[in-house]
């Protein structure tokens, strides 16, 4: 899953959060059993380009965003899925245009918009298992996943018939567009510092 499994016996979602709380790195949870975020050989954090085209991304969209009465969070905000799974995430990069959310100071329950950043040991992850966990947050209009060493994100974006549809965005010169937050820039703008 994301990361390296941190305890392999059931834990309860309150005895998650309380731990959490108190906790030096973060976890994610997904029905009863927790994560560590980070890879085993990368305990210290995110990489240099991981985190680059993290906070471009961030940067860019707050930016956008401003007076819109949606806001723009990194990895230290949790989402919760409290669907069929029960579930707690640190996306990348996140979206909510929720008032209800402004309500929450420690997660975020409706975001229009998560965007995961790839690693080697999470890519397959995210694309599969998590993105189906987050499909069943109702609010959710698109799920974006960077490739932080090339030009290259997906974007699956829900249509009206409640599809999933895969968009591809490659290359230096592409202009990458989220249009459940109605934002659109240079794949450069991306990757600013990062590729050259």
């Amino acid at each position: 899953m994301s990361g390296n499994l941190a305890q392999n016996t059931y834990v309860s979602a309150e005895e998650y959060l309380a731990g959490e709380a108190l906790a030096d790195e973060k976890h994610e949870y997904v029905n009863g059993m927790i994560y560590a975020l980070h890879e085993p050989r990368n305990m210290a954090g995110a990489g240099d380009a991981h985190v680059k085209v993290s906070l471009n991304t961030a940067a860019l969209l707050k930016t956008h965003l401003r007076g819109s009465g949606c806001s723009t969070y990194m990895s230290d905000m949790r989402v919760k899925v409290d669907a069929k799974d029960k579930a707690w995430f640190y996306p990348d990069v996140m979206v909510s245009c929720s008032d209800d959310d402004r309500q929450h100071d420690t997660m975020k329950y409706q975001p229009v918009l998560v965007i995961e950043v790839l690693s080697p040991g999470t890519r397959d992850y995210d694309r599969g298992d998590k993105f189906a966990i987050y499909r069943q947050l109702t609010s959710l209009r698109e799920y974006v996943l960077i490739d932080p060493e090339q030009y290259y994100i997906e974007l699956f974006r829900l249509n009206k018939h409640r599809r999933w549809e895969l968009f591809i965005f490659e290359g230096a010169d592409a202009v990458v567009e989220f249009k459940s937050v109605g934002f659109s820039c240079s794949m450069a703008d991306v990757y600013d510092e990062v590729l050259a």
